[in-house]
């Protein structure tokens, strides 16, 4: 997962993987709270201390995955009128114990749900299309081209030759063009991931 997002034009965004990033001091300082632990005892000082250090740098992985989220999803919100993306269900993804980790660092959900509040403020349609086939289906001849998870360029006998994921995002756009009508789920309304947003908003414009 090197890219948090690639899109129809090709640009692409690296995964910023903030919770890899932290994973080294989370890991020693989860090591310091195991052994300051006092089983059946009240504890100590110095394990409230090194708690307190590790809910810190929990808290910092969240701001920041919640700060990166909001300013790419406004930016991407006025690039342009539409905006249409896969309809994933992080739910089932996460059930795959090799990628779990890095589908929850990437927080493509909380991504979506400030598309979602943007689009609404901005007043631009965002479309969540159906993900089946969209790595498939070859973009110029919509031919079905199977590859592995490992495969990441995309060629088809009719000569088309690309970045997998450009070509998903290609079939993406195509299939959001078509379904217009459909304007996002409101999921900004409905999740805890997105309270707070004038605050937020206020914060990431200053």
């Amino acid at each position: 997962m090197t890219h948090f997002y690639t899109d129809s034009d090709g640009n692409k965004v690296d995964n910023p993987r903030f919770l890899r990033k932290s994973e080294k001091a989370l890991k020693r300082l989860q090591k310091r709270v195991s052994k300051k632990f006092r089983k059946g005892q009240p504890q100590s000082n110095n394990y409230k201390k090194a708690k307190d250090k590790l809910a810190r740098i929990h808290l910092k992985v969240s701001r920041q995955r919640k700060d990166f989220a909001v300013k790419l999803a406004r930016c991407v919100i006025q690039s342009a009128d539409l905006i249409a993306y896969e309809d994933l269900q992080v739910r089932n993804m996460v059930k795959n114990h090799k990628l779990a980790k890095s589908i929850s660092d990437a927080a493509w959900y909380q991504f979506r749900c400030w598309l979602e509040y943007f689009g609404n403020i901005y007043g631009k349609v965002t479309v969540a299309v159906a993900p089946q086939y969209t790595s498939i289906n070859c973009s110029s001849c919509s031919r079905q081209v199977k590859k592995t998870l490992s495969t990441r360029t995309h060629k088809c006998i009719c000569g088309a030759e690309l970045c997998r994921d450009e070509n998903a995002a290609l079939n993406i756009l195509a299939k959001g063009l078509s379904t217009v009508g459909h304007t996002g789920t409101q999921a900004w309304g409905q999740n805890d991931l997105c309270l707070d947003l004038e605050t937020s908003v206020n914060k990431s414009a200053g």
